[in-house]
């Protein structure tokens, strides 16, 4: 059994979620297919999905990513009438002790420039700082969107574990877990988590919120972990989300063919 392992057995504090099999990581190479499809139809999304009320967004990118990696999302959101931000502090390379303070003085500065509540967008490891920052300043914070983030579950119970250990250089047998403990807690705003159940990152499991108000999980259909901030339907869904009246916030309600995108019972069924 690899140290790994062993110490994820030993965490019997969480629930026993498996990661994701290889066969689900090897599939992530699906992402070229969604960021080309979302690049192809980006005319026509901006068409039919609902515009924006000129509110600041965050956007928040995943472990090992870069605003590069949003750079679709936020012209997309921009488009349709909000004012992004990219998060601009290069790499995203895990936690570290300075991050919440440089994140919340981002915040600070886009709420001077607007004056408006801020939507913030994460994506995988980028949505639990989402979370995290909605804490430090609920006062400023419209709503979080997560995509694929693994706040909830186990902490290992993903295939990017000994990424996240060589990027950020720190080992997880020296972590202290009660600081995962804490990430579970839903920040005091509208929450929504997008998950996918075939994701290859994070177990789906990890990104559910269990039944708090103002909180909501959303199945992005056969969607990869990767592609969830520049796919089709990861576009068109958080433009519905995002184009909620701010003081009017209701879980969504997929209608249509939405209901063949989306899912929002889907998780509470335990099969893949």
């Amino acid at each position: 059994m690899s140290r790994l392992k062993r110490l994820k057995a030993s965490l019997t504090q969480f629930p026993d979620i498996p990661a994701p099999p290889w066969w689900l990581l090897a599939s992530e190479a699906r992402v070229f297919w969604e960021y080309v499809s979302g690049a192809s139809l980006f005319g026509i999304l901006r068409r039919i999905a609902p515009k924006g009320d000129g509110h600041p967004v965050l956007v928040l990118p995943g472990l090992g990513a870069s605003d590069v990696s949003t750079a679709l999302l936020r012209r997309f959101l921009d488009d349709l009438g909000y004012v992004t931000y990219p998060w601009g502090m290069g790499r995203n390379k895990g936690i570290n002790d300075a991050l919440p303070d440089a994140m919340d003085k981002h915040l600070q500065f886009i709420y001077a420039e607007h004056g408006q509540k801020i939507s913030v967008i994460g994506q995988s490891l980028g949505g639990v700082f989402a979370r995290e920052l909605a804490k430090l300043s609920p006062d400023k914070v419209r709503q979080v969107i997560t995509l694929g983030s693994p706040f909830t579950g186990h902490p290992l119970a993903s295939t990017g574990a000994r990424f996240y250990e060589w990027l950020s250089g720190d080992r997880f047998d020296d972590m202290d877990f009660k600081k995962h403990v804490e990430i579970r807690i839903k920040p005091p705003v509208p929450t929504t988590s997008i998950y996918s159940k075939v994701d290859g990152v994070v177990a789906w499991q990890c990104s559910i919120e269990e039944g708090q108000p103002g909180g909501e999980n959303i199945h992005l259909r056969g969607n990869t972990h990767c592609g969830m901030g520049c796919s089709p339907g990861a576009l068109y869904l958080l433009a519905k989300r995002l184009a909620q009246t701010e003081n009017d916030w209701q879980p969504f309600k997929p209608k249509g063919l939405e209901r063949v995108l989306y899912g929002v019972t889907d998780h509470l069924s335990t099969q893949t």
